[in-house]
């Protein structure tokens, strides 16, 4: 019993009750009287206090013990968020019934102390006390918040001992919950199915369990069945609707949801703030801004979740401007943000690189006072990581403590998208050493980074890691480690996790872009067919990758299948695929088609002009390459290195020495720095044509260090021309440059013995073997 004394206070408060009570005209009944008791705890308590007071004057009335009142109290307590002191009351009432365990349940229940709730229940089991129909609904409802499986299995099996589940919606619809929120979906069916008078809270459960567990198409059937055969308690109410705006947002299926949107407005639903809310949401999921904004401004009463919904859309859809307008306009509205506002803005800013927007409401946050929790600090650090701030990445960083998991992960990644992929995987084994827990964006990274690096050993550590951790199922690091170990060349152990994980577009790309960079193209051209007959439709970086194969195999029937696939199935003709076409028919000698693709683009980038005239140059076709170029000039695409190599390679292959000098003299115009490559090209050029003289000096006047290439360009042509005494220096200065080449040695050698001089062929032959240089087998692909 609570030990509660007779204060003055309640001395004073019990004389005046008895006043009233004797003095009021309505009221005849002794101070003691069980009828004014429960009256009295009915409507007259407004405070903890007055609640103590009340429970004093029954005690001292001798009606502590009644069930009835007891039952009252606990309610009342819990109400008043004490549970404990419920307990302490509960404990001193020696016969229970069911009506007061229901009691106590509740008030843990309702208080959010769902183990406690359970204890209670076991309790009341281990004293031969059966559960009804006011019971159950709490208690599984505790092992769903607990995600106790198990525990609400063999209440589920009592249950259906009792025989009260199949004719009571409210304990059907409990073991529906329960089933949905530990994500056993299949078995809240079959309790669904079970359910003979199925009402509306049943339905909804079902609908919001099917969505909470990535089944939305499957909730949004559940939730056309039940509006096609529901009768009046089981039409849809604003809490289904919810799940069912959920469902299309997370499909982006906006034809559905401006169905159900019509099904609101028919009911007269659509005032609900409840509703409204999530017709926001699902338009801004669905990538529809005007319906977003439209259904944002029916909300009649903006509260802090509108405007966040509708900052959110902005954000979704990437337009930070409108972010940062109605962020103003909210704040003008008298609404304060919180932390989930505050980081949308940053993400805002972030995601399209305004970095003097984001810094300066950074310092709008520090000014205003605004909240800077968990959430708005890791905000601030994945902004400032993909603006590439580095200092001030790691002051915030610093700051935080151990405990912010996600602020390691977040500079983890940042280190990777910052190319300091050294500090990645330094930072990713303190955290190992710490303890500190992964996520599948940090693995990403740092799986990334060692292959970037070569180390593939350690690599091979984190994938243990990562099976040890039971992370070896998520798509993304799945997708990651395939490219690792392509790359590598380990194609065994790509293939083997590409056959055991599951699977998404990004997985086939990435094994298939593997085979492509290990050249085995007809196994990359296999593994397409393979992916087609799944029918998983390829996206544009599969097609790209898959023409690419095609180019180096110069498969004319495989490109043109490829193409033909394109051109069936309907897909976006984009850029990179167009590109990517041209190229391979260039490859495959189809000049005319290259052609004719490249004049029905609409827009060219760079690349697209860059492949055409590698294409005519690779074909001898210096002239049009040239021609294409002088279009370049005109056009919007101004000419990059590639360009010039592209085009001088053409000219060096038909002998167009005088175009040739023009177009190089002309790469200063666009602000070209020549490489080693322009230079070769020059100096083949000019050598092609007998011009050595002019060759060399333009080798010896370089702004940069010569490598071998550019001399055994030169050697070739001096070869050709049988220039031996010329021929003779400069193999000197190619063997200089690069002494693992053989050709060098070799040709030396020849020029020597072709004069006479046999000592100094057996010289550089005896050179070249000190060296260890030895002299490549020959090969032929007949």
């Amino acid at each position: 019993m609570l030990s509660l004394r007779p204060t003055q206070s309640f001395k004073r408060f019990s004389s005046l009750l008895q006043q009233r009570l004797f003095c009021s005209p309505t009221w005849y009944h002794q101070p003691n009287d069980f009828n004014y008791l429960n009256h009295l705890l009915s409507s007259q308590i407004s405070s903890l206090q007055t609640l103590f007071q009340s429970h004093a004057f029954i005690i001292t009335n001798g009606y502590s013990r009644n069930i009835f009142i007891a039952s009252k109290l606990i309610s009342l307590y819990a109400s008043f968020h004490k549970p404990s002191c419920s307990t302490q009351l509960f404990d001193e009432i020696p016969q229970k019934d069911i009506f007061l365990w229901n009691s106590i349940i509740q008030a843990h229940f309702s208080n959010g102390e769902y183990s406690r709730a359970l204890d209670c229940y076991q309790w009341m089991r281990a004293f031969e006390a059966l559960p009804n129909h006011f019971t159950l609904p709490m208690i599984v409802a505790s092992c769903a918040e607990l995600e106790l499986v198990n525990c609400g299995r063999s209440i589920h099996g009592l249950v259906s001992k009792l025989g009260i589940f199949s004719d009571n919606s409210a304990v059907g619809s409990s073991f529906v919950y329960m089933y949905s929120k530990c994500g056993v979906l299949e078995e809240a069916h079959g309790v669904f199915d079970e359910i003979l008078l199925r009402d509306v809270v049943a339905w909804t459960a079902l609908v919001i369990g099917c969505v909470q567990n990535g089944e939305s198409k499957m909730g949004l059937e559940c939730l056309r069945e039940m509006n096609r055969i529901g009768g009046d308690g089981e039409r849809p109410n604003f809490r289904t609707l919810e799940g069912g705006f959920q469902a299309c947002g997370n499909l982006g299926d906006l034809l559905a949801g401006r169905c159900l949107h019509g099904l609101v407005v028919k009911t007269g639903m659509d005032y609900s703030q409840v509703v409204q809310s999530s017709l926001l949401s699902m338009y801004s999921k669905c990538g529809n801004p005007e319906e977003s904004h439209r259904s944002f401004c029916e909300v009649v009463k903006k509260d802090l979740i509108s405007w966040t919904a509708m900052i959110s859309a902005y954000l979704r859809m990437e337009r930070a401007t409108e972010c940062f307008s109605m962020f103003w306009e909210m704040l003008v509205s008298g609404i304060y943000p919180d932390g989930i506002v505050i980081s949308c803005m940053l993400s805002s800013f972030s995601n399209s690189m305004r970095v003097f927007e984001g810094k300066a409401f950074h310092g709008l946050i520090i000014r205003r006072g605004y909240v800077l929790d968990q959430l708005v600090q890791n905000a601030l650090l994945s902004m400032y990581c993909k603006f590439g701030f580095l200092k001030l990445a790691e002051k915030l960083f610093r700051r935080e403590n151990e405990q912010n998991f996600e602020a390691w992960n977040l500079m983890v990644s940042g280190y990777r998208k910052m190319g300091l992929i050294t500090k990645c995987i330094e930072l990713f084994r303190e955290m190992q050493y710490l303890g500190i827990e992964s996520d599948s964006n940090s693995l990403v990274s740092v799986i990334s980074s060692c292959s970037q690096l070569g180390v593939t050993h350690l690599a091979q550590s984190i994938h243990c890691y990562m099976i040890k951790k039971l992370m070896d199922e998520n798509v993304s690091v799945n997708n990651s480690l395939i490219d690792m170990y392509g790359k590598s060349g380990n194609l065994i152990i790509a293939r083997r996790i590409f056959c055991r994980v599951p699977r998404d577009i990004v997985t086939w790309n990435t094994l298939i872009s593997s085979y492509n960079h290990c050249g085995d193209f007809v196994e990359a051209l296999s593994l397409y067919d393979k992916m087609v007959l799944e029918d998983l439709k390829p996206n544009s970086a599969t097609l790209v990758t898959v023409l690419s194969a095609c180019s180096h195999l110069a498969s004319l029937e495989e490109g043109e299948k490829v193409h033909n696939y394109i051109n069936k199935g309907n897909l976006e003709f984009n850029l990179s695929i167009a590109t990517a076409l041209i190229d391979m028919y260039a490859k495959c000698g189809q000049l005319d088609k290259s052609r004719g693709i490249f004049n029905s683009m609409h827009e060219k980038d760079v690349i697209t002009w860059n492949v055409i005239i590698s294409g005519y140059g690779m074909h001898g076709d210096a002239r049009s390459a040239i021609e294409i170029f002088q279009q370049m000039e005109e056009s919007s695409s101004k000419p990059n290195g590639l360009t010039f190599l592209a085009v001088l390679s053409a000219c060096a292959h038909a002998g167009l020495v005088k175009e040739g000098k023009y177009l190089f003299a002309k790469m200063q115009e666009y602000s070209v720095t020549p490489n080693l490559k322009h230079y070769a090209c020059m100096v083949d050029l000019l050598g092609r044509s007998g011009n050595l003289q002019e060759a060399e000096a333009l080798v010896l006047s370089m702004p940069i260090s010569p490598d071998g290439g550019v001399w055994g360009t030169l050697l070739s042509s001096c070869k050709i021309h049988n220039e031996i005494e010329m021929g003779i220096r400069i193999a000197k200065h190619a063997i200089t440059s690069d002494m693992e080449n053989d050709g060098y040695y070799v040709m030396i050698s020849n020029m020597y013995s072709s004069v006479g001089k046999w000592e100094e062929a057996e010289k550089t032959r005896g050179i070249m073997k000190e060296r260890g240089v030895r002299k490549r087998t020959g090969w032929s692909a007949v």
